[in-house]
């Protein structure tokens, strides 16, 4: 069985209503176009806006991550955590530089600091003065030419390392003494992933 459908009415013929009015036509026109810049231009701005914003990102993230030596100023404070490399104040002639691979993850950091701040870094890392061998670079070859440091300037030159059991930190560090009121410290502190 077959149901039947109602029928539709069909439109009475209704008089036509006045002419549109130029002036509301005109107005009409323009809503409309407003609407469409509106749900098309400003998605399209912002799209732009964080697309550049984005390609900027990259490019400083590049060439931050892209540089080889050592960058002038502090390792940030998760670095200076992680690596535990307690830079004291006051140091002067700071800089860093980090690696990172599967294997082993680098800081490398230089500062120049006083006696006192000298102590200062000593106890942050858990040795004393008494701990320092006097002509010993515990820094490698391969680890000096990474940062283009050379320890062949007027000395003395003393150096410890301070193994630690993983994933804690090993530090090599080799402090130059040439002038004891103001000690130049280098520093790698490597960890394994």
């Amino acid at each position: 069985m077959i149901a039947s459908l109602p029928r539709q009415t069909t439109p009475r013929d209704e008089p036509p209503g006045p002419p549109e009015d130029p002036r509301h036509k005109a107005r009409r026109r323009a809503l409309t176009l407003l609407i469409i810049v509106l749900l098309i231009g400003v998605p399209a701005v912002y799209l732009a806006i964080s697309a550049n914003q984005s390609r900027n990102s990259g490019k400083d993230k590049e060439a931050k991550y892209s540089a080889t030596g050592l960058t002038v100023g502090w390792p940030s404070k998760v670095q200076r955590r992680l690596y535990q490399v307690p830079v004291p104040h006051p140091a002067e002639e700071v800089a860093f530089y980090e690696t990172n691979n599967w294997k082993t993850s680098r800081l490398y950091v230089q500062f120049q600091t006083s006696e006192a701040g000298l102590d200062t870094f000593l106890a942050g890392i858990g040795v004393d003065r008494d701990t320092l061998k006097k002509n010993d670079i515990t820094i490698s070859d391969r680890d000096q030419k990474i940062t283009g440091w050379k320890f062949t300037r007027p000395g003395p030159w003393w150096g410890v390392v301070n193994k630690q059991k993983d994933p804690a930190p090993t530090q090599d560090i080799v402090v130059n003494l040439s002038d004891p009121a103001l000690p130049m410290v280098y520093v790698v502190s490597r960890t394994v992933p």
